[in-house]
């Protein structure tokens, strides 16, 4: 059973995959129904296209190249059409996990390594300050209230985006501040937001290392991501409760 859903899993990338590239391929971000070759009329077709999406977000950990794709499309098309499987899947099934382990690994040091270029553009610019862990700290409004402590309960607004831009979250398009203890986020943060104080915006750059490591945060954040955080700290709301003895 395992099988037969990686196999239908890969079957709706594969089509979408098609579907969406090629030398006239749509940009990211482009309506889906415009794009070349697909047909999105009915709400079925429509699912349909979703479905792929949603599945192409679980073959993103594999790394895939349009030589890869041509593989997985055979084995899919095999397993449908009832051909014989070119594989004994009693031996090669078992091994897609640590492939796709491997592969994320891969593509997580391509990224770190691009990050690596990107840190020193952001450690150039006016008032940017770099510390030891890395963390590239920029003031963009000093704040006049106090600093908080990694213990501290703290409301914030930010933007978070990729090295290109890309936004992957934001309470400020939401429209909502958000409360969170600071020892109970990423180590960028609790670092980078003591540097603050209320009433004070920053820009935090932070490398792999002290956000979310090798680890891929679907559906934006790929493995090895150097991320960027403009934080408006609004307040220290409370102090965090000391444990119970």
């Amino acid at each position: 059973m395992r099988h037969k859903l990686f196999a239908l899993s890969a079957f709706f990338v594969i089509t979408s995959f098609i579907a969406c590239t090629g030398e006239s391929g749509a940009q990211a971000g482009e309506d889906a129904s415009e794009q070349p070759g697909v047909t999105l009329e009915t709400d079925d077709q429509k699912t349909l296209y979703a479905l792929g999406q949603a599945m192409a977000q679980n073959l993103k950990q594999f790394d895939l190249s349009a030589e890869d794709l041509e593989l997985v499309q055979q084995g899919v098309t095999d397993g449908i059409m009832g051909v014989d499987s070119k594989v004994d899947m009693e031996t090669f099934g078992p091994k897609i996990q640590g492939f796709a382990a491997s592969r994320a690994s891969r593509a997580a040091g391509r990224e770190k390594e691009a990050g690596k270029a990107f840190l020193a553009q952001m450690a150039a610019e006016p008032g940017a300050q770099v510390f030891d862990s890395g963390l590239v700290y920029t003031e963009l409004e000093a704040g006049t209230g106090a600093s908080p402590k990694a213990t501290d309960r703290v409301k914030v607004h930010y933007h978070g985006t990729l090295r290109d831009g890309t936004v992957f979250d934001s309470s400020v398009d939401r429209g909502q501040p958000v409360e969170f203890p600071l020892n109970q986020v990423i180590a960028c943060w609790t670092e980078g937001v003591q540097k603050m104080k209320v009433g004070g915006k920053a820009k935090l750059v932070c490398p792999s290392d002290i956000a979310y490591g090798d680890t891929p945060r679907p559906p934006k954040i790929p493995g090895g991501a150097t991320l960027v955080f403009e934080v408006e700290l609004i307040d220290i709301t409370t102090a965090a409760a000391a444990p119970s003895p």
